[in-house]
């Protein structure tokens, strides 16, 4: 694969072009990560302290009694969005539902592994694991393959 960087003058202008035979799985990862870089949310830290997280951060969102939390490697954030919400804002920075109450960021998933009655288990990069529902199952499994889920 050739890669290649050019300089302009205008910071409007920048941009990243991706030209492909064939869209994979990889080089969905590398728009998502790309689309991802620089995009960032606003959440509430354990100490009340208002922080702006970077989405490429973002493990997971988990809804918990009402409240939304973005979760990252070492901190929970509580942010304003609902879960649906945060699900269809960043659904193009592959992000996907997982089960009622998390969304998770495939860009982190280590791995998956099939669990009990039809649901799978998400490794994430950073050792938790999630459970992924049978009813989300194929939509994320399709999207790990690079499919339109």
């Amino acid at each position: 694969m050739k890669v290649s960087i050019r300089k302009i003058d205008d910071f409007s202008e920048e941009q990243v072009v991706i030209e492909c035979v064939r869209v994979t799985p990889e080089i969905e990862e590398i728009r998502a990560y790309a689309l991802a870089k620089g995009e960032g949310l606003f959440g509430l830290s354990d100490g009340g302290q208002r922080e702006r997280i970077p989405l490429e951060d973002v493990y997971y969102f988990e809804a918990v009694d009402e409240k939304c939390f973005a979760c990252t490697e070492k901190k929970v954030y509580e942010i304003k969005q609902r879960l649906y919400e945060a699900e269809k804002a960043y659904a193009d920075y592959y992000f996907v539902r997982c089960s009622k109450s998390v969304v998770l960021n495939l860009m982190k998933l280590g791995s998956i592994s099939p669990a009990l009655a039809g649901r799978y288990t998400a490794h994430m990069q950073n050792g938790e694991k999630l459970i992924i529902w049978r009813k989300y199952a194929p939509a994320v499994i399709a999207r790990v393959m690079g499919e339109k889920g």
